[in-house]
């Protein structure tokens, strides 16, 4: 069982059965997800990205300037990070929202240590705008948010059970790995985090377990050591 974890959830995932925005059902689901977790008093940081809102790649690819882009997509994360504060503190859960750009009205800023006593006194932290830097993924700040904190482990949870050998959706004969080292997936060009990203986890020795977040009870699972998902490690 892990005691420290960093769940990182994309911001696609929010969307539920909706083209766009948040489905607040599954807003729902998830907080009441991580309350399982809370309840065996897990320590618990989320990352959560904007792609449900504004991705600055694609603003990119459409002309707008990429730096400016990114930053939308910051704040895009932070609506979303919002909302998933309230539902879980509709669920009884205490909680505290850091934000890598300063957002004093709405948030704290991104300070580790406070962000470590929080966890210790069993506050569910959650770390809006990403690096705070343009040209870095969500997936990036999970990985530097888990490292600075001392997370045990990255989960992150996607809509499809693990990593394959390719995309499961398109491809049935797609192969799931259970266990896979960060050299064999760097290797094969299997699409787990963006390569920033890996190489911080791989260099700082940070598992990522990569499960299915939309089946019921499968985070409680993979936190209490059930084999679920993919486990990458160095």
């Amino acid at each position: 069982m892990y005691k420290r974890v960093l769940l990182k959830l994309s911001g696609e995932a929010l969307m539920g059965q909706k083209q766009f925005g948040i489905d607040n059902d599954r807003l729902a689901e998830y907080a009441k997800d991580i309350k399982e977790l809370y309840d065996e008093k897990i320590e618990i940081a989320i990352v959560i990205g904007g792609g449900n809102i504004f991705r600055g790649v694609q603003a990119a690819e459409g002309g707008m300037d990429r730096t400016q882009g990114d930053y939308m997509g910051m704040l895009a994360t932070m609506i979303n990070s919002m909302a998933l504060q309230a539902a879980l503190e509709k669920e009884g859960i205490y909680t505290r929202l850091q934000s890598a750009i300063e957002m004093k009205e709405i948030a704290e800023p991104f300070i580790k240590r406070r962000a470590v006593r929080h966890l210790e006194k069993r506050r569910v932290v959650i770390f809006g705008a990403g690096t705070g830097s343009p040209y870095f993924t969500t997936d990036s700040a999970a990985a530097l948010r888990a490292i600075e904190v001392e997370a045990d482990v990255i989960l992150k949870g996607t809509r499809v059970d693990g990593i394959y050998s390719d995309d499961p959706e398109k491809n049935p004969n797609a192969t799931k790995f259970e266990n896979l080292t960060f050299e064999d997936a760097y290797s094969q060009g299997l699409n787990v985090m963006d390569l920033t990203a890996f190489t911080l986890c791989r260099e700082n020795n940070v598992p990522v377990i990569v499960f299915d977040m939309n089946k019921k009870g499968n985070l409680k699972k993979v936190v209490m050591g059930e084999k679920i998902g993919t486990l990458v490690t160095v």
